[in-house]
Parts: C-alpha cells; sequence; structure tokens
C-alpha cells in the first residue's frame, strides 16, 4: 500500500472518529473549503437526476450549525464504516476512498435515520493536505 493510500484511509478513518465522538471540529477538518454534497432520496436512487442538495457549498459556520444540531438531538446507535478501495490519481494530487457505511440515529422520540450503502469520497491533495472535494449520498449496489 502506497503512503498516499495510507493518508487517504487516515482521512476517512478521522471522519470516522469525527461521527463516532460527535466532534464537530475533527469532523470539519476534512471538508475543502469547495466542497458541495449531492445527495440522493433514497439509496435505490441512482440516477442523480432525483438528488438533491442538503446544504450549499461548504461553510464552515453553517455546516457546523448543521451537524451540531444532529449532535445535540440525536443517539448514535452504531457507525460501522469499511474502506473498501481507494484509488489515487498517477499524479499523485486526486483520490478517492469507496466506504461502506451503516449509521444509525435516533432521536429523542425514538424515530430513526439510517444511513446506509456505498459511498465515493473524493479527496484532493492541497496546501496543509488532503481535503475531501465531494462526497456521492449513500447508494444500495445490491450486495455490496
Amino acid at each position: 500500500m502506497s503512503d498516499i493510500e495510507d493518508e487517504i484511509r487516515e482521512i476517512v478513518n478521522r471522519e470516522t472518529r469525527a461521527w463516532d465522538t460527535k466532534d464537530v471540529k475533527l469532523l470539519l477538518s476534512v471538508f475543502h473549503p469547495d466542497m458541495v454534497w449531492p445527495w440522493p432520496p433514497t439509496s435505490h436512487h441512482h440516477d442523480p437526476i432525483d438528488w438533491v442538495f442538503w446544504a450549499g457549498r461548504y461553510d464552515y459556520g453553517r455546516w457546523g450549525r448543521n451537524w451540531q444540531q444532529l449532535f445535540d438531538t440525536h443517539e448514535l446507535v452504531h457507525n460501522r464504516r469499511e474502506i473498501v478501495k481507494v484509488v489515487v490519481t498517477p499524479e499523485g494530487d486526486g483520490a478517492f476512498a469507496v466506504v461502506d457505511v451503516d449509521t444509525l440515529w435516533r432521536d429523542r422520540e425514538g424515530r430513526e435515520q439510517h444511513w446506509q450503502g456505498r459511498a465515493c469520497k473524493v479527496y484532493s491533495k492541497v496546501e496543509g493536505g488532503w481535503k475531501m472535494t465531494m462526497h456521492t449520498g449513500l447508494l444500495d449496489y445490491g450486495g455490496s
């Protein structure tokens, strides 16, 4: 495994630790300022014609408040994530990680929010290290 693949695995694992510990500051440390995050309405909506944005372009304050609200109002029941594959550009300046996610949140009324499926997390090497520039919503590929 290359050093760059190790760096990408570290940033994926850092993001996982942030969810596990409900650490907004740690979570926000993985995002590039130009990050955008399209999301499918369900894990079966593979066609991006149906996708939406849950928030605009990355903004530290706005995204931080959004995630803090989730953390303050929901219990993390479980957060299982497995890195399936890491791919690095031949130039070593871009990468993506394929990650299987099974994260379950429960609010105070017992309603569950289940994030389950496969994500493609896209990274760019910038001054100061690797930052996530894009992330597909979680998709079910049947058997993933």
